[in-house]
């Protein structure tokens, strides 16, 4: 097996209105059987077009997984597309066409004739059952003139639907037709702290093309992700291409690195204080209660967040209108009483706030700062940052900021 296309068929995806997730799925399942896909197609409800991303698809890979398009409705065109990009007539399967008639049984409802559409399906294909759904779906071997074949499955778009067709059917079909068995492992490490462009500079080597493992490297909202991916016969084989990689990275980047995989800063944040014992409040400013937000969702047993206020600016606990009109909402010693002030408000071990933000930069000015501080009972901490960069990432990365700075403390107490 060398390599795979994935196709999302539908207007809803086309059109903006729905996020295709199915391929993203779907594709790190088939990653998981060592196949790697190299396309990932998306069509709307138009029988032209469908065609002929399947015949591109049929000719440029081993194997298309496609969902979507198998309805009843006049829109459903799939059936009828991969009918026609194969040169195959559509026929009746009365198998399928009973367990269909079985479905609306069950559910006590009389069914409707349109769907004795989805019974029809392009001669030489097989039935893939759909035990949830009224859409089976289609597994076609397609003969090319090469000798070749492509292999083409066709699942419902219902993602419950789709997922639990390719554990039931999916999965092992492809599996017999991988050569040797051989698996793609990933490995994701999350960093913060840092530029793309620097943090690069500090790996030797890792991000060249070609090399084995392979480093990839992404960035959101200010959390870079390196992605260490190794293909091999086995878990374990590729666990130990990897090791020497990741050992590299842990070396070069040190501290920049806060955890693995879904890993997010608020996640390493209450997993240090679930293991020292310790318990945290917030006081926010310019970043909205968006600490508060992800801080509880990490937290879900509500152990060690006690919780938090967000203020517009206005006098709140140890703020005073006077330390306000003498210092700033923006400076380190307004940002420290609000976190001394969260602190003893929720009996927290720590507490930890975020000032108000600056205007956001304009072209030639000189940034402003946004300011951070920590509050226990051994001390207290502030610092600030230039609050600069792209209107869509200053909140959520001043937030990182603030969780990053709590992290790097609970990692080094003393420094309190």
């Amino acid at each position: 097996m060398k390599c795979a296309e994935v196709i999302a068929i539908g207007d809803e995806l086309t059109s903006g209105l729905r996020l295709d997730t199915n391929s993203q799925w779907l594709s790190e399942r088939l990653g998981e059987l060592g196949i790697r896909v190299l396309f990932h197609s998306t069509v709307g409800d138009d029988l032209a077009a469908n065609v002929r991303v399947f015949r591109e698809a049929i000719q440029r890979v081993d194997l298309v997984v496609c969902t979507g398009g198998l309805g009843p409705t006049a829109d459903d065109l799939t059936r009828l597309a991969l009918a026609e990009a194969t040169g195959n007539e559509l026929v009746q399967d009365d198998g399928a066409l009973a367990a269909i008639r079985a479905m609306f049984a069950r559910r006590k409802r009389t069914m409707p004739e349109r769907n004795i559409a989805q019974a029809m399906f392009p001669q030489g294909s097989s039935v893939v059952s759909n035990p949830h759904g009224t859409a089976p779906g289609i597994d076609l071997a397609v003969a090319r003139e090469n000798g070749t074949a492509c292999r083409f499955f066709a699942l419902p778009g219902v993602p419950a639907e789709m997922r639990e067709m390719w554990h039931e059917t999916l999965e092992s079909a492809i599996r017999d037709m991988t050569d040797g068995g051989r698996i793609i492992r990933h490995r994701r490490i999350k960093c913060f702290g840092i530029g793309e462009s620097d943090l690069e500079q500090m790996l030797p080597d890792l991000i060249r093309r070609g090399r084995d493992p392979s480093v990839g490297i992404t960035v959101s909202q200010a959390t870079i992700t390196l992605r260490v991916t190794a293909a091999g016969d086995s878990v374990e084989e590729c666990d130990q291409k990897m090791a020497p990689t990741l050992e590299t990275i842990h070396e070069c980047l040190g501290d920049l690195v806060f955890g693995e995989e879904d890993d997010e800063l608020q996640d390493t944040v209450i997993r240090l204080l679930h293991d020292q014992g310790r318990t945290l409040s917030v006081a926010e400013t310019g970043s909205g209660g968006l600490l508060a937000h992800w801080l509880s969702e990490a937290d879900a047993d509500a152990v060690s967040f006690r919780g938090g206020y967000v203020t517009r600016g206005e006098p709140q606990d140890d703020v005073t209108a006077e330390l306000i009109a003498q210092f700033g909402l923006q400076s380190l010693e307004v940002v420290l009483a609000m976190a001394q002030g969260t602190r003893r408000k929720f009996s927290a071990d720590y507490g930890l706030a975020i000032s108000a933000f600056p205007n956001s930069d304009a072209d030639g000015a000189v940034p402003g700062r946004v300011a951070f501080a920590i509050a226990c009972e051994g001390g207290a901490d502030t610092h600030s940052t230039p609050f600069a960069g792209h209107p869509e990432i200053l909140k959520p990365r001043a937030a990182k900021q603030a969780l990053d700075f709590l992290r790097k403390k609970l990692g080094n107490t003393e420094s309190l």
